[in-house]
């Protein structure tokens, strides 16, 4: 039995696009079964209804404050049997009874090596510093912001000419390509945290 993935987005949905496409041909042993987005106009709820995937918007506004608001996600989650959260341009901070709710079972994927850059606007921190190699994280959550243990990194180089922008384009397809590894890996159950190192098991 394939496992299941749970998608947040807030917006263009290019690393739903991109996991979608990764499950239906084989190359994760999954397959995302609900996109959940807090925005009604985000784009990326296109791609689940042409691949025929439930897709739920739940505005943030409408509830009092955001642990009501994450209680109603992770009941949806935990109603579909959801294996693994995969936030995919999710614009919120989740909140701590969330991320206890799914321990090492929230994946994100960030446009920096973090520990450095955290936060907004990771690819503008980066030509600011003046850094020589930049890169991204694949990351499970925990309570902080952009904290939890490190499952991969990949690296590019900055070049004179890059602008925010054309950084965040070049840099694009290694977050697909490291995200959609580092989830292959999860369900392979390759994947074992200890502490804050995340030890990748060799396969069988």
């Amino acid at each position: 039995m394939s496992g299941r993935i749970g998608v947040l987005i807030s917006g263009r949905g290019s690393h739903l696009r991109n996991l979608i496409a990764c499950c239906k041909r084989g190359d994760i042993s999954a397959q995302v079964v609900v996109v959940i987005s807090n925005r009604a106009n985000a784009p990326g709820l296109q791609y689940a209804a042409e691949a025929g995937i439930e897709s739920i918007v739940l505005q943030h506004h409408s509830f009092p404050n955001r642990e009501t608001y994450d209680q109603q996600i992770a009941k949806l989650l935990t109603d579909r049997k959801v294996d693994l959260v995969c936030l995919a341009g999710f614009l919120r901070l989740l909140s701590a009874e969330f991320v206890r709710r799914f321990p090492q079972k929230i994946m994100n994927v960030h446009p920096s090596l973090l520990p450095a850059f955290p936060g907004l606007h990771a690819q503008q921190q980066a030509i600011d510093y003046g850094v020589k190699l930049t890169g991204c994280t694949v990351h499970f959550i925990d309570e902080g912001l952009d904290s939890g243990p490190i499952i991969l990194q990949n690296t590019i180089e900055l070049i004179a000419e890059d602008n925010a922008d054309t950084l965040s384009d070049r840099l694009l397809p290694v977050e697909h390509r490291t995200y959609a590894e580092a989830v292959k890996l999860f369900f392979e159950n390759r994947l074992q945290v200890d502490g804050r190192k995340v030890i990748i098991r060799r396969a069988r």
